[in-house]
């Protein structure tokens, strides 16, 4: 196993800056779990986040942080934090797409399993404890969590497992494969669902926070580069299926995702770059044609709803305040998403070009999404 890893370290290691700090060799060789943090699409929570890793986790892990361009005052203290964690620290000064901000980290990893965790997530006490006792005890592939959404922390459910996967429809001479994705008890209480939650096998985990088998890799390979900004989830629980492995739910493991806004000005061309249209577009034709599926109303009104979260995020908070009312805002709604729309091309389209090395999709392919999803707008 860790001879795999090596060899894959020496054929990928590529635009990496990493400051490597020392651990005591026995614990290494004793812990059965790494963690590895990378961006969602923010910087600004980052010391929540990490801190509640620090203080909620008693059971052994080593921690692996990805730090994909962050400003100034993020990276100082993510650089004084490894220091006194002792906490391994991998740097690049320029933004990384989710999937390959986890397999930098991914290349590193050891141990028997890998925890992947966004930068905006926080944990409970025995979080970590609950994951590794359901994999040890049912042989799971994938564990997730009960995963939360918004603050106040830990009330509202995002996540409680789902579904994935192919659905084949035949009908006559014709054959449609349609795509499955369904998260269950998204926006219900913790209060009212937790008490009838129990461990059980699922369909669906989400990389807000998941616990992986680290050896079913040697099985799919690291995770799709090509899926940009979405869908990451629905490919690798698919794959995982496919290759024998079993997801389940964990709802005595519980933590929290706390999205934007509020935005810092610091967190915003990032931002707008994560969930550009072009990396959405391409990500979601590089599932389409990945698992062969028909394009369908799914993907169609994924396409009608390219930019929606900047829209929600970024756009509509700002038109709520124009002046002279309804009208003016519809005016500087209008404004706004033109520039958004524009900018967001520039951004994308500079992006590939600068770091087309970086990345496993062609600068070509990525230009084009941008020009095609700005025309699809």
């Amino acid at each position: 196993m860790c001879a795999f890893f090596a060899a894959i370290l020496t054929t990928h290691n590529r635009f990496v800056l990493a400051e490597d700090f020392e651990m005591n060799l026995p614990e290494i060789a004793e812990t059965q779990v790494t963690i590895v943090v990378v961006p969602r699409e923010r910087f600004s929570y980052t010391s929540e986040s990490l801190e509640s890793i620090y203080e909620h986790t008693q059971y052994p892990f080593k921690l692996i942080y990805v730090d994909g361009g962050s400003p100034s005052h993020i990276r100082d203290y993510l650089v004084d934090k490894a220091t006194e964690k002792q906490f391994q620290l991998i740097r690049t000064e320029h933004y990384l797409s989710p999937n390959i901000a986890r397999n930098l980290g991914l290349r590193q990893v050891t141990s028997k399993y890998v925890v992947f965790i966004d930068n905006d997530v926080v944990v409970t006490p025995g979080w970590l404890k609950a994951l590794v006792e359901c994999a040890e005890e049912t042989g799971a592939c994938v564990v997730s969590p009960l995963i939360c959404q918004y603050q106040p922390l830990h009330t509202e459910v995002h996540c409680a497992g789902g579904e994935s996967g192919v659905r084949v429809e035949t009908k006559g001479e014709t054959r449609k494969r349609r795509i499955i994705e369904k998260i269950y008890k998204q926006g219900r209480q913790v209060a009212d669902v937790r008490p009838q939650l129990q461990r059980q096998q699922t369909g669906l985990a989400e990389f807000h926070c998941m616990m992986v088998r680290t050896e079913i890799f040697e099985k799919i390979g690291f995770l799709d580069e090509a899926l940009l900004n979405t869908k990451e989830h629905v490919d690798l629980c698919m794959l995982v299926s496919e290759a024998g492995g079993e997801i389940y739910l964990e709802p005595e493991s519980l933590v929290t995702y706390v999205p934007g806004p509020p935005l810092e000005w610091t967190d915003l061309h990032y931002y707008m770059l994560r969930w550009s249209d072009a990396w959405e577009l391409a990500s979601l034709k590089r599932l389409r044609d990945k698992w062969n599926l028909t394009e369908d109303e799914y993907f169609k009104n994924k396409y009608k709803r390219l930019g929606w979260r900047r829209d929600m995020t970024i756009v509509s908070p700002i038109t709520r305040k124009a002046p002279f009312g309804k009208i003016g805002s519809r005016v500087a709604g209008k404004i706004l998403r033109y520039m958004d729309k524009a900018l967001n091309q520039y951004l994308t389209t500079r992006y590939a070009r600068r770091h087309l090395q970086k990345m496993q999709i062609p600068s070509t392919q990525l230009v084009k999404s941008a020009m095609t999803a700005t025309s699809q707008s």
